[in-house]
């Protein structure tokens, strides 16, 4: 009986969807966009961080989602430093 190991990574995976709905809460005015897209940006790079070692212990397997987590915490940190979520 062969076993085949799991090439997909959960973590990377779940910071992608994270990150991905915080850059998309993100734009929501007063505030609310500010805690929600800024919140999970921060949970997603938390995760995304845990990821990386993750798939980095398997041989830089499944780290692909945390890359493009990377870029979406820093398109919603920039559009957060330009107002977004804070103004109308």
């Amino acid at each position: 009986m062969t076993t085949t190991a799991r090439r997909a990574n959960p973590t990377a995976w779940i910071a992608f969807w994270i990150g991905l709905a915080g850059l998309l809460l993100m734009p929501i005015p007063l505030f609310i966009g500010l805690i929600l897209g800024g919140g999970l940006s921060i949970v997603a790079a938390i995760l995304g961080v845990i990821a990386l070692l993750k798939g980095l212990a398997r041989g830089g397997k499944g780290i692909a989602p945390v890359v493009f987590t990377a870029i979406f915490i820093a398109l919603t940190w920039g559009g957060i430093s330009i107002g977004g979520g804070v103004l109308w």
